[in-house]
């Protein structure tokens, strides 16, 4: 290459999203990379000079040339890969990618994975939204033993700078239900939406990741060989020049991406089961109602909330017995088996209140009939939807 001359793109890897080892013969890898970093990005030309500037000076100053910065550029517009490809006559270590046939956060992320050579992965926004410094903490935590260090909002010396109060409410409620989808998953990180992270390569390696949307996240902790999490705390910043890319298509994709990471799980079998037990829970739910309501004369409340109970337990006592008996058989004893139940009805807490509140609305303040207003909170707010979720 001519110094005067951009250094060429790269080019885009082709088929699974798979992440390959890191090449361990000195011809091919004569010094090993510590740390590659992939900053994915769409209409990002105002910030993407100063986001390489940024961290270029930090991660010189730490691990001078052992580390590689891999923009992958989603075709932008306003041309944000060819600005990026001018810079690389000023910063050797980046290196440019830009995909014209795919599109999306997650999938740029492991393309750019997957061009890289270094031990460890990470992944930080080009908006500057991300303060680039907490890339150190996170490289600290990964050098102290952690398989994956993720910068988070909530815990200590986190938080988001001037959100609003609609933004904070879906961002929570998003993480609410990916707690009742994959507790397993999102349930090991206070942050399971970050997209602020580094990762070693080995856990990832040669597993075929497949991601929608934004939250690659969830991708890594559901389907990495992870054992030991670190958490970072960082204040969440306002972009300062282009425009926000979070629109309602995100949050679809999320719950796609939630929905398919937890069916990914069951076989068909596993899920058949869930579905007739499910089913039983309704019939068990509205026949306690009627039976209350008619025979002992409760109110509609309390009616709502006993039945609602009642099929809870139902749901718990076959799904535990039928539909995961090969997972609850391996923590046998009635000590277990009540820890089970306690965490099954904690989490179907909140469906069961919003359960009872829309019966009452339906009911009070629309007038319709209560056996009916009953089967549309079921169908609509199933407070059963934990079993979807317990094992």
């Amino acid at each position: 290459m001519s110094l005067n001359q951009p250094a060429d793109l790269l080019q885009v890897p082709t088929g699974p999203l798979k992440i390959p080892a890191q090449a361990e013969s000195p011809e091919i890898n004569p010094c090993p990379l510590e740390l590659s970093l992939v900053i994915p990005t769409y209409q990002e030309s105002e910030n993407v000079t100063e986001i390489v500037q940024h961290l270029t000076q930090l991660l010189e100053a730490r691990i001078p040339h052992r580390y590689e910065l891999i923009l992958v550029d989603d075709d932008s517009p306003d041309q944000t890969w060819k600005i990026a490809q001018t810079l690389t006559l000023q910063y050797s270590q980046l290196k440019v990618m830009r995909r014209q046939g795919e599109r999306g956060l997650s999938t740029a992320v492991v393309r750019g994975w997957q061009v890289t050579q270094g031990e460890i992965l990470g992944v930080i926004d080009a908006d500057l939204q991300h303060p680039p410094e907490t890339l150190l903490q996170l490289l600290e935590a990964i050098k102290a033993g952690a398989d994956l260090a993720v910068a988070s909002r909530h815990i200590e010396e986190g938080g988001v700078s001037d959100w609003s109060v609609t933004r904070r409410f879906l961002s929570r409620g998003a993480q609410l239900i990916g707690l009742l989808l994959l507790p397993g998953v999102l349930g090991r990180v206070s942050d399971p939406m970050s997209g602020y992270f580094m990762v070693r390569r080995q856990v990832l390696e040669n597993v075929t990741l497949n991601p929608i949307g934004y939250k690659i996240l969830l991708e890594v902790v559901a389907r990495g060989n992870i054992r030991q999490i670190t958490e970072v705390g960082y204040v969440f910043q306002e972009r300062l020049e282009g425009e926000s890319k979070v629109t309602w298509k995100q949050y679809i994709e999320y719950l796609q991406h939630l929905l398919r990471l937890r069916f990914s799980r069951w076989p068909v079998g596993r899920f058949l089961r869930f579905g007739i037990v499910g089913l039983s829970g309704v019939f068990v739910d509205i026949g306690i109602f009627y039976l209350l309501r008619t025979t002992g004369g409760l109110g509609l409340t309390r009616s709502a909330i006993l039945s609602a109970e009642v099929a809870i337990l139902n749901n718990f006592i076959w799904n535990d017995l039928w539909t995961f008996g090969d997972i609850s058989r391996q923590q046998r004893g009635w000590k277990r088996g009540l820890k089970r139940f306690i965490k099954f009805n904690l989490v179907c807490l909140l469906g069961l209140i919003l359960n009872v509140a829309l019966v009452n609305l339906l009911f009070n303040l629309f007038g319709m009939n209560q056996y009916l207003a009953k089967l549309m909170a079921i169908a609509l707010l199933p407070s059963g939807i934990s079993g979807l979720i317990s094992n």
